[in-house]
């Protein structure tokens, strides 16, 4: 990807005035968000530059690495909230990178950039990550997909103790985003542990595609995509492991709980 279509949208390398307020990074198709710690891994040093560039204009702290070496020795010092992982890197594969990196910080959002945009390269890069981006991309939209994606991983920066939310075996802790299922823990993404407390504070009530599209994933304007299915199907066979089905598929309408 040239230097020309990364910066295509926001115009990154205009920083805010100096009467701008420093209360977080704000984007228009976002909204304020939480100070948060993105790491790029991107070893095309042009599209690293206009990334990190943009997500400082938007308040974001954001760590640059160009390998996995690197970047693995950048998070180990300091926590990222976010990686922003090609998949291609001189010194291995970026998804084992965020395998790693989900082992290490479990409570991060993962996601991809990259030019692989076959079915699937997608759905098994969502099996374990939170998004995927293809080059070349609009900065705008990176900059409204970490938004969206730290609105949905972390609500807020302290968590007060909340009780937890139930259904039948089904219990979601809202203050350690744990989830057990007859007392055994089942180990959700972020993503997939926002889907679920949709789900379960809607209680047996059947949810449209659409509006799991717009709460979850924080679509403004749900278009056709299979990313609902595709997660409801990695819900399922995390939680079928641990008792009965529990998620209900009304067809043509949406999905619930049993």
């Amino acid at each position: 990807m040239s230097h020309a279509e990364g910066q295509q949208g926001t115009d990154v390398g205009v920083p805010p005035g100096p009467g701008a307020a420093a209360t977080g990074p704000v984007s228009a198709a976002t909204g304020p968000v939480a100070a948060a710690t993105v790491l790029v891994v991107e070893d095309e040093p042009s599209i690293a530059d206009v990334l990190a560039i943009a997500l400082r204009y938007h308040r974001f702290d954001v760590m640059v690495a160009g390998t996995v070496r690197d970047a693995l020795a950048l998070a180990g010092r300091t926590r990222p909230d976010v990686a922003l992982l090609d998949v291609m890197l001189p010194d291995g594969d970026g998804r084992a990178l965020a395998r790693e990196l989900r082992d290490r910080h479990p409570e991060a959002a993962l996601l991809f950039l990259t030019a692989r945009d076959a079915p699937a390269e997608v759905v098994g890069a969502l099996g374990f990550g939170d998004d995927y981006i293809t080059k070349p991309f609009n900065i705008d939209e990176v900059i409204a997909r970490i938004g969206a994606v730290l609105r949905r991983t972390r609500s807020d920066d302290v968590l007060p103790q909340r009780p937890p939310l139930r259904h039948g075996d089904l219990e979601l802790d809202e203050t350690t985003y744990v989830v057990r299922r007859a007392g055994r823990s089942a180990q959700l993404t972020p993503t997939e542990y926002a889907l679920l407390r949709f789900l379960v504070r809607n209680g047996g009530r059947v949810v449209p595609k659409e509006q799991l599209l717009r709460h979850v994933w924080q679509y403004e304007h749900p278009a056709e995509s299979t990313v609902v299915e595709t997660y409801i199907s990695y819900l399922r066979r995390k939680l079928n492991a641990l008792g009965p089905p529990v998620i209900t598929t009304r067809r043509g309408v949406g999905y619930g709980l049993a």
